[in-house]
């Protein structure tokens, strides 16, 4: 799809016009405050609450007044760990306000899991709700964290839970209402765009999970493509968790730039999704992998196309894209290749339907299709028909920030057509992850020879489009989650029975995503059946990381180094199942 009349801009223009909008979050929110204070912020669809950028505001300041007042000190860390994204959007924009980290745990951690991010975070403030409490008190004598905020949702709350124990200690806990109730306010802290503002954990292949840290200007060149092609009357619908950068920035943050209304919910609901568009107007969201086969299995209604959602993200992007659009009058798709490292590096623009308008006229908010058009073909997003097929794997061009490579094991450029290691660097300051926390020799092993090793397989066509093509270590994508083969096998081999592990990713029979196999070899002597295991599983790991096939076996393979031959036992499992890889 041509489109001759508009030029893509230069690097340096797009980076001008990047940081000429706003590299703090922080100063994006106090804008819309001050232009436009009793716009709706936040409509919080699970409690049905409305709170206008104004309102949000206040409960901001006064909470990070409530931090301060606990001792926190600029720099310092506020992990959060809820189910509650009302919740966890107000402790993360507190922890900016006060001038500290904002440091999300996965609410679904557990023993060992929670204690070693909660030990390497440090953390001087844990804002927890009854919901994950219990697994908190689990770890309480291998952790040390001065001040728990406890978040104790009130009667007809949809969270609020009459029988939930919260057993942490008294002494070092706050109730979050009281905390808002902190009189004064926080002193403002000077942000520059190199700050860091947060650390965001990611599955280790090797070795226990990495904290990112990203600087202010990173959540500014995450969310600056995508943004480029909203509007202020967009509503940007959230249901993906806040630990992860999809739901807390690509989705949340994004809206200070424009001032839009976020539709935000604790978790998808195949069953509610199209309600939830409908009830809140939303006009742009983000569908990951088993997201789309569960709505595309609902019953097909006469009413499919009578929402308002014209612009949705899918990463990755199914080969079925463009029956998805069909069905439910979805305008845009937007793809590409974003990581908690590196940001947004690659994105494209399918242009579903053309000049038909798949959402109802009446019902359209936000740029129009030539508008939306033209704003990705000036930051250099290919525009591609959705009639058109494209190959598996379709990241698009390049952000104009960063300039990628594709690299041999040696660092050396392998070429066009040619699979290898997706690398960065970053053409300004202070686009990508500063460091890994507390993990020197894996931030240099990474970043070596100047560029930015992201672990992923790609390739670049003899289109000049770039394509995703697996992972090169041992982490696999399950229910929107990175799992780690390393994070599955310590926390199975601490098992007395087991001599070792090995986890490996087998394709889901839904989605584009994987599940879990493990092999078991048990110790000489001893016996463990299925279900044991399972029950093992389920005390020490996430349920998304709990092995959906499980093998025993006497002996796994090796090579002469003594490393197990993982994809030998994948081929045994895809035999054994009649399935192909």
């Amino acid at each position: 799809m041509n489109h001759p009349a508009v030029r893509p801009m230069d690097p340096a223009s797009v980076f001008r016009e990047m940081v000429a909008q706003g590299d703090l979050v922080l100063d994006r929110f106090d804008a819309c405050i001050e232009t436009h204070p009793d716009k709706i912020f936040l409509h919080y669809g699970e409690d049905d609450v409305r709170l206008s950028f104004a309102a949000f505001g206040r409960d901001v300041d006064a909470l990070a007044a409530g931090f301060v007042a606990l001792g926190l000190q600029p720099g310092d860390r506020v992990s959060v760990m809820t189910r509650n994204s009302l919740i966890a959007t107000l402790a993360m924009f507190a922890a900016w306000r006060a001038g500290a980290v904002y440091a999300p745990v996965n609410f679904n951690y557990t023993g060992r899991l929670l204690s070693y991010q909660l030990n390497d975070t440090a953390p001087r403030v844990l804002v927890v709700d009854p919901a994950c409490a219990a697994s908190v008190a689990g770890v309480l004598g291998e952790i040390t964290v001065p001040s728990f905020v406890l978040h104790r949702p009130r009667p007809g709350a949809h969270d609020f839970d009459p029988a939930a124990e919260i057993r942490l200690p008294v002494a070092r806990t706050i109730e979050l209402a009281d905390l808002l109730r902190t009189p004064g306010t926080a002193p403002r802290v000077p942000r520059g765009y190199a700050d860091l503002a947060n650390i965001i954990y990611t599955s280790g292949t090797t070795g226990p999970a990495k904290g990112v840290l990203q600087g202010f200007r990173w959540i500014n060149q995450y969310t600056y493509l995508m943004r480029a092609l909203n509007g202020p009357d967009d509503v940007i619908y959230c249901d993906l968790p806040l630990y992860h950068v999809g739901g807390a920035f690509f989705l949340i943050a994004r809206a200070c730039w424009n001032g839009n209304t976020v539709s935000l919910w604790d978790r998808f609901s195949p069953t509610r999704f199209w309600d939830r568009i409908v009830a809140t107007r939303a006009t742009t969201a983000v569908l990951v992998d088993v997201m789309t086969p569960w709505l595309m299995s609902a019953e097909p209604r006469a009413s499919d196309r009578a929402n308002t959602l014209n612009k949705v993200h899918m990463q990755p992007l199914p080969l079925a894209h463009h029956e998805v659009a069909q069905r439910f009058g979805i305008d845009f798709m937007t793809c590409g290749y974003g990581q908690t490292e590196a940001g947004l590096g690659f994105a494209a623009l399918i242009d579903e339907l053309g000049e038909q308008m798949g959402t109802p006229a009446e019902l359209w908010r936000g740029p129009g299709k030539a508008a939306v058009r033209d704003a990705a073909l000036r930051l250099g997003m290919p525009v591609v028909s959705g009639a058109e097929p494209v190959a598996k794997g379709y990241m698009g061009l390049p952000s104009p920030l960063l300039e990628p490579s594709v690299l041999d094991p040696d660092d050396n450029e392998v070429p066009p057509g040619g699979v290898g290691q997706l690398a960065f660097r970053p053409r300004f300051p202070s686009l990508i992850l500063e460091a890994y926390f507390n993990k020197p020799d894996v931030t240099q092993r990474t970043f070596r020879n100047c560029w930015f090793h992201t672990g992923d397989a790609v390739y670049k066509g003899i289109d000049s489009n770039w394509y995703f093509v697996d992972r090169m270590g041992g982490f696999f994508r399950v229910r929107g989650e990175n799992v780690s083969s390393y994070q599955v096998e310590d926390l199975l081999n601490a098992h007395p029975k087991i001599r070792a592990t090995a986890a490996i990713p087998i394709p889901a029979t839904v989605g584009d995503e994987e599940d879990v196999a493990v092999f078991i070899q048990l110790i000489d002597g001893h016996a463990m059946t299925e279900a044991e295991l399972r029950d093992f599983a389920a005390d020490v790991m996430p349920k998304y990381m709990q092995p959906k096939h499980v093998r025993f076996t006497d002996e796994l393979p090796l090579t002469p180094s003594s490393k197990i031959e993982k994809y030998k036992l994948k081929q045994q499992l895809l035999a054994e199942l009649g399935r192909s890889a």
